[in-house]
């Protein structure tokens, strides 16, 4: 399915401080009277549906929320962070997940593409058995989390620290893990051979 409409609604934030608001709100989360309220909110108005489009939550806080089977299309969650959320078998088509902080989080069989989770951090978490086309992961810091039996095609890694983390039977070609640093980082049965370490391959 394309996603051809808008993209999320970008309305500064009233206080003035840059940032932008949350959808459904004129402030931002930092300056939301009740930031937690602000998440329950958001969380209870994704789960209450199948598809959700053009949604700016950047910022807030989300915990143990199931987002699981929902279709994303256009959202921006830049700055926000999601301990043991559940998303299996979501799709996801252009999101903003930069600068967020995910644990214990769970994407198994999920169907990614066009996404950046750049200069996140990453641990506790599993993708296994997913799709996870043209995703950025630059910068991340990814820890004890795996991609197994997963297709990553044309995924950049470039300047992310994994550690103790699994790319085991996955699709790596034109993965680039240039000026990745890797400690524990299992590719058994993966073909490596055509993915990117260097510059100038």
């Amino acid at each position: 399915m394309a996603y051809n409409g808008i993209m999320f609604t970008m309305i500064p934030c009233a206080a003035g401080c840059g940032r932008l608001a949350v959808s459904g709100s004129n402030t931002c989360a930092m300056h939301a009277a009740d930031s937690g309220r602000e998440a329950e909110r958001i969380g209870n108005h994704i789960t209450a549906l199948e598809v959700i489009k053009d949604l700016s939550a950047c910022g807030l806080s989300f915990e143990g929320m199931d987002f699981s089977r929902r279709k994303f299309y256009g959202c921006n969650f830049s700055g926000a962070s999601f301990s043991r959320c559940l998303f299996t078998g979501v799709q996801m088509r252009i999101l903003f997940f930069d600068f967020c902080k995910f644990k214990d989080c769970d994407f198994s069989n999920s169907d990614l593409e066009f996404l950046s989770f750049a200069g996140s951090g990453i641990s506790g978490c599993t993708f296994k058995g997913s799709n996870l086309i043209h995703i950025n992961y630059g910068g991340t810091a990814i820890t004890e989390t795996t991609f197994n039996d997963s297709d990553l095609y044309n995924s950049r890694f470039i300047n992310a620290d994994i550690t103790r983390t699994g790319f085991e039977d996955c699709n790596l070609k034109r993965v680039y893990f240039v000026n990745a640093r890797r400690e524990e980082v299992s590719f058994k049965a993966s073909n490596a051979a055509e993915a990117i370490f260097e510059t100038g391959e």
